[in-house]
């Protein structure tokens, strides 16, 4: 059996494989024949770790579309283990996986929030630049998170109901989401983000594994303000794309349905992800829900010039 197929076995086995890191989301973000996986087995045989790839050309692993981290995934550990064993562990774990992929020509890859030691990267030649995202945790006390939320946040949220008469639905159309997030990139004078298909792959496939959905903010005329589109597990709910129309921002819909969507997560998890943003306006918006501000590490050797990523680009179109 190879490792992809052993990988596959695990997925449906393990549940605290992050949702980005499972073989269903890697066959639709990278395609089923470009990506692998690193495996690394304990003493008994058992699988102690494995660090999926996505490999668009041979000696390249980079992050796919819509995928927020990827990096390791190392089984838990005994509850009693000390806490100088644990790091030794993930040391050795993870300088193992640094010695695999050291000689690749390019490696790009964001790590979990919980991945917090890269030494052993830094030791074989890697580098790191920290990114944030931002993590409201305790979903299942809903008069705390609002509590905690900006007053501008709540305010959006109270106007959206009483001054508009928005009502959120979920389960809207596919199509009305992807108008609406053409909406937001035009007003932010930004090409629309390849991989449009990729999206809507990920959200008919979440929907019937009951792992996502979109959530939408409509007024009295029926006309739809402001979308999100939540993917989630057992460990957390994560925003993974949403917009809103740029002629009815004064709605405040959008505070508006993320605020339904997290109540809802509340049911499925007790963590929501807001996955972040360098954007300023973006991160405020996240900041302002009350999360906390997560750092987490992007991981990168070697250089992708112009003539690498034509290659890339031809290595997709061929899967």
């Amino acid at each position: 059996m190879s490792s992809k197929e052993t990988y596959r076995q695990l997925c449906r086995q393990e549940k605290s494989i992050p949702l980005f890191s499972q073989d269903w989301w890697l066959d639709i973000v990278c395609g089923e024949n470009l990506w692998d996986v690193v495996l690394l087995y304990g003493k008994q045989g058992n699988i102690e770790a494995a660090m999926p790839l996505y490999i668009p050309r041979k000696g390249y692993a980079i992050m796919p579309v819509y995928t927020q981290t990827l990096g390791p995934w190392i089984a838990q550990p005994a509850a009693d283990s000390k806490y100088t064993s644990l790091l030794a562990r993930q040391q050795i774990i993870l300088g193992k996986f640094a010695t695999r992929l050291e000689n690749l020509r390019l490696f790009q890859q964001n790590f979990s929030w919980s991945v917090t030691d890269w030494l052993p990267f830094y030791w074989k030649g890697f580098t790191q630049t920290t990114r944030y995202t931002y993590l409201l945790s305790g979903l299942h006390d809903t008069a705390q998170i609002w509590e905690n939320m900006s007053q501008n946040t709540r305010r959006n949220i109270i106007r959206a109901e009483k001054k508009y008469k928005i009502t959120v639905r979920k389960g809207i159309p596919t199509e009305e989401f992807i108008r609406i997030q053409h909406l937001t990139f035009q007003r932010q004078h930004k090409a629309v983000p390849k991989g449009e298909d990729i999206l809507r792959q990920l959200i008919e496939t979440s929907r019937r594994r009951n792992q996502g959905d979109i959530w939408g903010g409509y007024d009295e005329n029926g006309q739809l303000h402001a979308a999100v589109f939540i993917v989630w597990q057992e460990s957390s709910a994560y925003y993974l794309a949403g917009g809103g129309d740029p002629q009815l921002r004064q709605s405040g819909a959008h505070s508006l349905v993320m605020w339904k969507a997290i109540q809802e997560m509340a049911a499925y998890t007790d963590h929501f992800d807001f996955e972040g943003s360098m954007i300023p306006g973006v991160e405020r918006f996240f900041r302002e829900f009350g999360a906390r501000q997560m750092p987490y590490f992007a991981i990168s050797k070697g250089k992708l010039n112009l003539w690498n990523r034509i290659l890339i680009r031809i290595s997709k179109m061929r899967q």
